[in-house]
């Protein structure tokens, strides 16, 4: 062997082994492919190390014991090594996945430290596309969607043959709520490659796009092909979370039963079945599985999800502790980087300051950052801080694009209420609820009382239908036809209350869906 090589003659067979064995070869970040061909008559069992880098390189779950055993491999190479820019490549990954893994947003500045060092060693994403793509990825988990599309299609444009390019690139779409590209991506990764990570990826754009049948083919088939434990666990939660959206707690209860039984620490299952036993009404188990989420990964949303429980068993002291760890968690993410301004929106606008909330999510919209939840977000917002007819045309635009969201319908609902229109609020809030009837502990029982309040739909047709301020009857009392009734009857009117005019007065249409605006006195705030 060449004495110039970097790799010794140990390293090298290491490599080609873990290479045979994994199928894929020793894949970097992003799906660089080191293939070296070996003599030895079978490849050993993979070790965890290349599990890792198989799984990081593909943007596959990965465990995170063997997580932690690629970045220790990682880092007494590179202590030889430092002008190896591939590993420092992997290095980085692998900190961006152990961050998620964790929920330790500090290994993501060292990702990044990595992923530069890796750039400044070997430049350019045609060069060094690992290392572009894993600041791409870095991006995505620090939700900075902008700069993930960025390096994204910088790596797309140098290589577009290059898969793993992709799965990237439409996570960081839907974060901008650029769903059309994020719909070409798809179609041009399904053309590249046809396998569990695909499948996994189509499942999630069918069900942003509310393909919920589709959706939950495509997990099913991921659950069939999965290899791995926390593969299995991934592709079972996938399936407990389009069943709760479904509004069905006792199968989405089973397939995060059987996700904690493939991997006992996959804890997006265990929160996701402390959501399903509040729905069935077992709160003490539920309060149990949060804390032992919370207690595996401080997360958050963990934290404002089991706030929310005790306000809605009155347990007022106790939600306040857990909107503290809240804030203590986003701060501590926001000093690594990322963007919780979401999450800390969603949490003002229903238990603190409303019009920072409408801030928040405005200065979000000028970054691109217009998703459905971002939104629906701000629609709620707007609404809470008093303005509901500016935040009609962002729940329009959150409720129109595909996703069946019992949240967003019944926020839409409410905002129609509070302007009158009670026949579009009615139907909303009738879907939030026919979607999903114990959508939130808070929220539920709150777009039951609305309904209550509107009541049914009154005697007679739409009122004022012909300027006289009385109600049409829908099936007018026989009379005897004047001259003038036989000469221009009058067009029946529809039985469906979803097809019947406002009861409100008439008012200019808002602004499209589409390019819904941004508070121009809060813009110039910010």
């Amino acid at each position: 062997m060449n004495a110039k090589n970097p790799l010794n003659r140990q390293h090298m067979r290491h490599i080609r082994r873990a290479a045979l064995a994994t199928g894929v070869g020793a894949v970097l970040v992003a799906g660089v492919l080191v293939f070296v061909p070996d003599t030895d008559d079978g490849p050993p069992p993979p070790s965890p190390e290349a599990r890792a880098r198989a799984a990081v390189g593909a943007g596959a779950p990965a465990a995170l014991p063997d997580v932690a055993a690629l970045i220790r491999d990682r880092e007494a190479w590179l202590r030889k090594n430092p002008k190896d820019a591939g590993s420092w490549a992997v290095l980085g990954a692998a900190y961006v996945e152990r961050g998620g893994l964790r929920a330790d947003t500090a290994y993501y500045p060292k990702a990044e430290r990595a992923l530069r060092r890796s750039l400044d060693i070997t430049p350019g994403e045609r060069r060094n596309p690992a290392a572009t793509a894993g600041l791409a990825s870095l991006a995505n988990a620090r939700h900075d969607y902008a700069s993930a599309r960025k390096w994204g299609e910088a790596v797309r444009k140098a290589d577009p043959a290059r898969w793993t390019t992709y799965p990237v690139l439409i996570e960081a779409y839907n974060g901008l709520g650029d769903y059309v590209a994020a719909g070409k991506a798809l179609d041009k990764l399904r053309a590249l490659r046809s396998d569990a990570r695909v499948l996994s990826v189509s499942s999630l754009v069918y069900r942003d796009r509310g393909w919920r049948e589709d959706a939950a083919a495509k997990a099913d088939e991921v659950l069939m092909k999965a290899r791995t434990p926390v593969e299995k666990a991934a592709a079972l939660h996938a399936l407990g979370g389009l069943a709760w959206e479904r509004g069905e707690p006792k199968e989405a209860l089973k397939h995060y039963d059987a996700a904690l039984k493939a991997a006992s620490d996959h804890h997006p299952s265990l929160a996701g079945r402390a959501r399903v036993l509040v729905a069935l009404e077992r709160t003490d188990e539920a309060v149990q599985d949060y804390q032992a989420a919370l207690a595996q990964r401080p997360l958050p949303e963990y934290a404002l999800e089991l706030g929310e429980l005790y306000d809605s068993l009155g347990l007022d002291g106790d939600a306040r502790s857990q909107y503290d760890v809240l804030r203590d968690r986003t701060a501590r993410a926001a000093a690594d980087g990322v963007n919780e301004e979401l999450l800390l929106a969603r949490f003002e606008t229903d238990h603190g300051d409303p019009p920072a909330a409408v801030e928040r999510l405005e200065s979000q919209w000028r970054r691109g950052h217009r998703s459905m939840q971002v939104c629906d977000a701000l629609a709620w917002a707007l609404y809470r801080a008093g303005d509901a007819e500016k935040a009609l045309p962002y729940a329009k635009r959150a409720t129109d694009q595909g996703m069946r969201s019992a949240l967003f319908a019944y926020h839409r609902g409410e905002i129609e209420r509070a302007l009158g229109m009670d026949g579009p609020a009615r139907r909303h809030l009738e879907e939030a609820l026919r979607t999903n009837p114990r959508f939130s502990p808070l929220l539920a029982p709150k777009a039951r009382e609305a309904l209550e309040e509107l009541g049914e739909l009154p005697d007679g047709g739409p009122k004022d239908m012909y300027g006289n301020g009385e109600y049409t009857p829908l099936t007018p009392k026989p009379t005897a036809p004047s001259a003038s009734a036989s000469a221009s009857p009058s067009a029946p009117v529809s039985s469906d209350p979803a097809a019947r005019p406002s009861a409100s007065p008439a008012r200019p249409e808002p602004v499209s869906t589409h390019t819904a605006p941004v508070s121009t006195p809060s813009a110039a705030r910010n």
